[in-house]
């Protein structure tokens, strides 16, 4: 009998995928723990219109990020913070922080767990992070830490 996965199943395969079973194995199992449904003509129909359209759906997300990644790359952030008399900060400056200010100066929204920082920046002067947006694409950013 052929089925649709509705989840990954470990031995048979994953979800979306077209299987065929033994008549039992897919009555006994699959079908009463909804991990699967019989593949008709109409459901077969909808899982390739389905495909077609996440496949859409990640190159409308490919091309988008790929324009973020090459408007922030290079681009420089300047932030300001309040420093003790050695010079240090007094709250180290976050991906939040990163983030807030790429939306206000350029306009741009990224998430903050997007952004790599290779250590906490609680230092005034320049720094590079590394902001990811899937896909294999990275664009590094300059943040520039001055005294308020």
């Amino acid at each position: 009998m052929k089925v649709i996965l509705l989840k990954n199943v470990p031995g048979t395969g994953n979800m979306g995928e077209v299987k065929d079973v033994s008549d039992g194995y897919a009555r006994n199992f699959l079908f009463k723990k909804n991990l699967a449904k019989q593949a008709t003509d109409d459901s077969l129909e909808n899982l390739k219109a389905s495909e077609a359209k996440k496949k859409k759906e990640m190159e409308r997300d490919l091309k988008e990020n790929q324009k973020k990644a090459s408007k922030l790359d290079g681009e420089n952030i300047e932030l300001s913070a309040k420093v003790n008399d050695k010079g240090i900060l007094y709250a180290a400056i976050n991906q939040a922080d990163i983030a807030v200010a790429v939306k206000k100066d350029l306009k741009t929204d990224i998430e903050a767990d997007q952004i790599l920082i290779a250590k906490p920046i609680k230092e005034l002067g320049e720094h590079t992070v590394t902001i990811e947006f899937g896909h294999g694409l990275e664009a590094e950013l300059n943040i520039s830490v001055s005294e308020v």
